[in-house]
């Protein structure tokens, strides 16, 4: 229609006039001409309309795919992340069971080691305990170590990082003396007169020394770097018997000391000054 219309040139009153032709028949035909270009100017709109729904609508499906693609961009961390947990949960499921795994090794460690120590320390009460009234040699004065509760020193100075009942490590079983933190090489001193009966290296304890107080008494120094007596060896109170170390297995240097009556560990620091 465009190009017909362009072809026949637009009408005007001049050719119009010099025509000859039938004024009415002219005039319905500009009648038809300007129903026909409404009628091209109402298509034009609708199609000018359309091609603006048209972009409108691309521009809202590229948003919708702009939202979509970053939804699966966020779906995609989100898997990645809950992935991510799911192997870290498991990490941290095998390094718990590693650990209690351990910590029941380390249990049976501790266990067979404290039953060690019992059984030592029964094997020398059947020794000394028959003599249950005696008193110790070398420097006890006579006094019996029952009466010196609450008058003795501990045996090194130090930091107390260990208390007697206290939990061990992670394995949860009681301690039966106390740990007493000290750089290597400490004096360990005898806390009364007594004799020793055992000095030598035991799993669990390291060196160790146990010295017979009398009365079924008896003081125990472990962890020791160095034993400076024998058995049979009889000391005073305040002798430096051993020095301090790590031999036990601990991470610290120092000496792990209990007391024990009859072959029971009871809490040293209810027997000590420890000003």
């Amino acid at each position: 229609m465009l190009v017909a219309r362009y072809a026949a040139g637009a009408p005007d009153t001049l050719r119009v006039a010099l025509s000859g032709d039938d004024p009415a028949a002219l005039e319905r035909r500009l009648a038809y001409a300007a129903t026909v270009s409404r009628a091209a100017a109402a298509v034009l709109a609708s199609y000018r309309a359309s091609l603006a729904e048209a972009q409108r609508l691309a521009r809202e499906l590229e948003e919708r795919r702009a939202r979509q693609r970053e939804v699966e961009r966020a779906s995609r961390a989100d898997r990645e992340r809950v992935l991510a947990e799911r192997r870290e949960k498991r990490r941290q499921f095998d390094r718990a069971a590693a650990e209690i795994r351990a910590g029941r090794k380390q249990i049976k460690v501790l266990r067979a080691d404290e039953s060690r120590l019992a059984r030592l320390v029964n094997g020398i009460g059947e020794l000394v305990y028959g003599r249950v009234e005696r008193t110790p040699e070398g420097g006890g004065g006579g006094v019996r170590f029952s009466a010196l509760r609450g008058k003795l020193r501990l045996p090194v100075a130090g930091e107390l990082t260990g208390r007697f009942g206290a939990p061990r490590g992670s394995s949860g079983i009681e301690a039966k003396g106390v740990f007493i933190r000290t750089p290597e090489g400490q004096p360990v001193r005898a806390i009364a007169a007594g004799q020793v009966v055992y000095a030598d290296w035991m799993r669990g304890f390291g060196n160790l020394l146990i010295v017979d107080h009398g009365e079924a008494y008896l003081s125990i120094y472990a962890n020791n770097d160095a034993l400076l007596r024998q058995v049979g060896d009889v000391v005073a109170s305040g002798e430096t018997i051993a020095s301090t170390g790590a031999s036990g297995g601990n991470e610290e240097t120092g000496l792990y000391f209990e007391l024990r009556h009859l072959g029971k560990a009871f809490d040293p620091l209810r027997w000590v000054k420890l000003k």
